[in-house]
């Protein structure tokens, strides 16, 4: 009979349970900004308790164990795989890689810096279509990362076209010049903390990093959002902008990379 009686009681709770897995579900899938915060700060964290291991440390072990050594191609297509069969991560993805690739191609750089390493995906992709004499300099703060991109870039085969400089971004640019050997940047990639975009663009400048002609690339301008960037950059009669429209890494959440030419 008490049974009976909680029976209403148990209906409720599970209804609405199901409801707000179905909110949660349609949000996620809707908005960029809670999908990123459900896989970084939820899943990931579960996955990691569970595994004893980090998902960056499995996107390498993947990597290890289905990629050709010596094949940055393979290293890219399977980090890829990973990340949209598997686990989201932050890359820039194979969708807006393809734009990295356009204007890599168009440019033709020599000298190179990448502001936010991570796993070294994008390192491991710019670096298969650099010319023998090019090199890029990539900055990661996090040291966990920047172990995971050396094992990366290592395993790739362009260990010989990447440095890896560890620690913050306002640290290392001014040292660019001096410690570094770069006189100015052909191309900087942007894809590290957002509301850094604007103040490393501004240190470029101020350390006279660039040349007429530098190109700046800067990711996910529209999720997570770099909006003073974005103005400061449209507004500035020093740079020719352009946008190109794509979609958030390894997801249907509408993005954009901002490409910004210093014409002095």
């Amino acid at each position: 009979m008490k049974m009976l009686e909680s029976y209403p009681i148990l209906l409720s709770i599970v209804t609405s349970l199901l409801f707000i897995v179905l909110l949660l579900a349609v949000l996620i899938r809707n908005n960029g900004q809670a999908a990123i915060l459900w896989n970084e700060f939820v899943l990931q964290k579960i996955t990691n308790f569970i595994m004893a291991q980090s998902k960056e440390e499995r996107i390498l072990n993947f990597v290890l164990q289905n990629a050709v050594r010596g094949d940055p191609q393979s290293v890219v297509d399977t980090i890829d795989k990973y990340c949209s069969q598997k686990e989201w991560a932050m890359n820039v993805g194979d969708e807006k890689g393809l734009i990295l690739d356009k204007i890599l191609e168009e440019t033709k750089p020599s000298v190179l810096l990448e502001l936010g390493t991570y796993c070294g995906y994008s390192a491991v992709r710019i670096a298969r279509l650099l010319k023998p004499s090019a090199h890029l300099l990539t900055i990661e703060f996090n040291p966990d990362f920047a172990a995971i991109a050396r094992q990366m870039i290592e395993f790739a085969g362009v260990q010989d076209k990447v440095k890896i400089l560890e620690g913050p971004s306002e640290t290392i640019i001014p040292q660019l010049k001096k410690k570094h050997e770069v006189n100015t940047l052909d191309f900087v990639f942007l894809d590290h903390w957002k509301d850094r975009y604007l103040p490393d663009t501004i240190l470029l400048l101020d350390q006279g990093l660039l040349r007429k002609g530098s190109v700046i690339l800067a990711d996910n301008v529209i999720v997570p959002g770099a909006p003073e960037f974005i103005k400061y950059i449209r507004n500035n009669n020093r740079f020719e902008c352009t946008n190109y429209p794509s979609h958030v890494e390894y997801m249907k959440v509408k993005d954009a990379m901002e490409k910004a030419v210093f014409v002095g």
